[in-house]
Parts: C-alpha cells; structure tokens; sequence
C-alpha cells in the first residue's frame, strides 16, 4: 500500500511539468505542422497544467 501511495505521489508531482512541456510542443508549428493547437484549447491546456501545479504545491505545503 505505502508503495501505491508513493508512485500515486510521483506521478501527480511529475504530471505538471510534463503537461507544461507537451502544451509547449503542440503550440509549435515546427513539431506539429497544421494539427497545433488552437488557441482556446490552448487556454484551457494551460489551465488544466496552472490546477495540476496548485495541486501539487498544495499537496507539500497543506497539512
């Protein structure tokens, strides 16, 4: 149990960075040609990454 708990850990602290750097890629249009995001679902990409970053940052300073 302890160690499902840990990985649950780890994947939700490494979830934000690795969101942040795939709304990075499929905004250039050098990587993805015509199929880069739009903006508005861009928008939202980045609000979910700015949720998963407060969660996570409220999951080691929140008692």
């Amino acid at each position: 149990m302890r160690a499902l708990y840990w990985a649950a850990v780890v994947n939700g602290v490494l979830a934000a960075p690795l969101m942040a750097v795939m709304m990075l890629i499929v905004r250039n249009p050098r990587v993805m040609g015509r199929l880069t995001l739009s903006r508005s679902m861009a928008i939202w990409g980045w609000a979910a990454t700015a949720v998963m970053a407060a969660a996570s940052f409220a999951f080691f300073i929140l008692p």
